[in-house]
């Protein structure tokens, strides 16, 4: 029946009411942080930068192959097999000749799954010999590869740790409601609104920062063990490949001037296993030169005067205040796990968002008026209360949004115009039901009420597919379509509490007191 109780009334009001509350809160500044929520604008409303980074994986993978290599040797030399020749070839594969006598036994080894040796490695061929086609054997060169297994877990792990420090080091720079996503398995999309110079964050997100120290050698020559780095400015010098400290056992680093120098100069703290390593070597290193070196160059490289034992130092050079900034963030921050690449780049500037707002809320206007216009002149009083409803649906779905403090984009705006059509669309298959029960029923109460009831299946099945539609987009979906999906999911949710509570309770409301009228619709 067409009948509300008092504290269904009361209920409906309440709810409808405290919702909107958090939909005007959007355009009225509120100093009580309880209430104070709003929806936050997309990269393409209020501007900002979208970067897509690509990790380049290779020398991750070369580095595992590395450390596979050095226990490979000591787990065939722990079960007596005679192996020489080790090498990595094309920087994916692993190499290495053995005794054709015990051939058998290897394989035999590196096909067993609880193998140390075998986390990743799990296709193994030699040049004329594939262990899973069982052939012939004629050579004892054996090749190890990684499986697709393995690469997809070591570039997972890449991603993983690479997405955690571009986060901190977005965090650091203080940008507002930064979107940092995984893309696949080697990419990186950051989407940072309000950000309209995106080249300081280009610059930061595109340096691997890892940081060694190592001893400047005496030799003029490369040789084993050495290598030749430029410094900044092109000059050279020969380093040793032993690294003494490295940028791990940061605890700290800041950006200061030194009253003595009166330059700007990075001062770093240590954590406790990196001050005993760095006291042990400049103790025993007073009078040699110690590189510091960021990313394969080297940044300064001061003479040892005298043992550092505090666990803190300073790193020079021709620093200004931003560049030694950027630097101390770096630090802190950590290392990526391999270097990026920006791939893809759009900058959209506040202009044009505001002009896609502008644009957004026309449509809405227009659309808006419209449908009341229709409404008012099919329905005519009762077209009235669809209007009211509609706005209440509105205020509803912007409360809602702005509660849980979403973020609004333009092709959420369309699912918000979306759904103004799918509210009327609502109301109007109702009406038309009740004009169908008028003509059979002379009870006008119980024909309204009929009319409510029985298009409940039509109107609950046609939301219900679109609101599984709108989950399957927010799942899968990124970015605008994600926005698109809940606004849309938000909006039929809404859709139909206005109609079946707000609409009906006035309508109940209207047709009581209205009964005795010949004509209601």
């Amino acid at each position: 029946m067409l009948y509300f109780s008092k504290l269904k009334i009361i209920s409906v009001l309440i709810f409808s009411l405290l919702v909107s509350f958090f939909a005007i809160s959007n355009f009225i500044k509120i100093e009580n942080n309880i209430f104070n929520r709003n929806i936050n604008l997309g990269l393409d409303l209020q501007g900002g930068s979208y970067l897509l980074l690509e990790i380049d994986n290779t020398p991750v993978i070369i580095q595992k192959l590395q450390n596979k290599l050095s226990s490979l040797k000591k787990f065939l030399k722990e079960n007596d097999i005679r192996s020489t020749n080790f090498k990595i070839i094309n920087d994916n594969k692993i190499s290495f000749v053995i005794d054709e006598n015990s051939l058998d036994k290897v394989l035999s080894l590196l096909q067993d799954k609880d193998s140390e040796i075998n986390p990743y490695f799990q296709r193994f061929k030699t040049h004329e010999f594939d262990i899973e086609e069982k052939k012939v054997l004629s050579s004892s060169n054996i090749i190890l590869q990684f499986s697709e297994y393995g690469l997809v877990q070591l570039k997972s792990s890449s991603q993983n740790q690479a997405i955690e420090i571009v986060r901190r080091r977005v965090d650091e720079i203080g940008t507002n409601e930064p979107n940092i996503l995984k893309r696949g398995n080697d990419r990186i999309l950051v989407e940072l609104p309000g950000l309209e110079n995106p080249d300081r964050i280009k610059s930061l997100l595109g340096k691997t920062a890892n940081l060694t120290f190592r001893f400047v050698t005496l030799n003029e020559e490369e040789s084993f063990g050495t290598e030749k780095l430029l410094f900044e400015d092109g000059t050279e010098a020969i380093i040793s490949k032993r690294i003494i400290l490295s940028g791990d056992n940061l605890v700290d680093a800041q950006p200061r001037m030194d009253s003595q120098s009166n330059q700007t100069v990075v001062t770093f703290n240590l954590d406790r296993v990196g001050a005993k390593k760095f006291a042990r070597a400049t103790s025993s290193g007073v009078g040699k030169r110690l590189a510091i070196i960021l990313d394969g160059k080297i940044i300064s490289a001061p003479n040892i005067s005298e043992p550092i034992v505090g666990g803190s130092g300073q790193i020079t050079g021709d620093f200004t205040f931003q560049t030694a900034t950027d630097l101390a963030l770096l630090l802190r921050s950590g290392a990526l796990p391999a270097p990026m690449n920006i791939i893809e780049e759009r900058t959209v500037g506040p202009g044009l968002g505001q002009d896609s707002i502008n644009a957004g809320i026309l449509s809405l206007i227009i659309g808006f008026i419209l449908v009341v216009i229709f409404m008012i002149v099919k329905y005519k009083i009762f077209g009235l209360i669809a209007n009211i409803t509609l706005i209440t649906n509105l205020l509803l779905l912007i409360g809602i949004l702005s509660l849980f403090e979403a973020t609004l984009t333009l092709p959420g705006i369309a699912g918000i115009i979306l759904t103004v059509g799918m509210a009327v669309d609502a109301n109007v298959l109702i009406y038309e039901r009740i004009k169908e029960e008028i003509k059979s029923e002379n009870n006008k109460i119980l024909a309204f009420d009929s009319g409510y009831v029985k298009s409940r299946t039509t109107i609950l099945d046609a939301n219900i597919t679109t609101l599984i539609a709108a989950i399957i987009l927010f799942i899968l979906g990124s970015g605008p379509v994600k926005g698109f999906a809940l606004t849309l999911g938000v909006g039929i949710l809404t859709t139909l509490f206005s109609v079946y509570f707000i609409a009906r309770l006035f309508t109940a409301l209207y047709v009581i007191k209205n009964k005795d009228k010949e004509k209601l619709i």
